[in-house]
């Protein structure tokens, strides 16, 4: 199954993609423990929020604040960051809510789910 989210170009995330990040970010706020990993859509495609951080662990862009905010509120130690300012890329605050999706999957005693695909009815010719 080819990614259904866009790639990478340099290490830079295209803006529809960190504007999904920012949705998978809100959809784990909203998860309730009791529930199955939380999903996001891109282009009418449904997508699991550890695809999404999964996609974004090697990109270089620095997240905007409010998301900083979001991301370093569920960290037991505080955030010291490495960069002028103290600046957080987005790999790094993917590489957190990665860790963040996956003890709360152990937790629940749901198992991890990779990637999710929708596979439109088709009808099969037989050769």
């Amino acid at each position: 199954m080819s990614n259904a989210l866009p790639p990478l170009h340099n290490g830079h995330a295209p803006f529809t993609l960190q504007e999904l990040f920012r949705d998978a970010l809100y959809a784990f706020e909203e998860w309730d423990a009791e529930l199955t990993e939380p999903i996001v859509t891109f282009e009418g495609r449904v997508v699991p929020i550890s695809s999404v951080f999964e996609a974004m662990r090697q990109c270089d862009d620095i997240v905007p604040m409010n998301i900083v905010g979001a991301v370093t509120e569920r960290l037991t130690k505080p955030w010291e960051g490495e960069g002028p300012l103290d600046q957080m890329t987005f790999s790094t605050a993917a590489r957190v809510m990665g860790v963040l999706v996956r003890k709360r999957l152990h937790a629940t005693g749901t198992p991890d789910i990779v990637a999710v695909a929708v596979v439109p009815n088709e009808r099969r010719s037989r050769g």
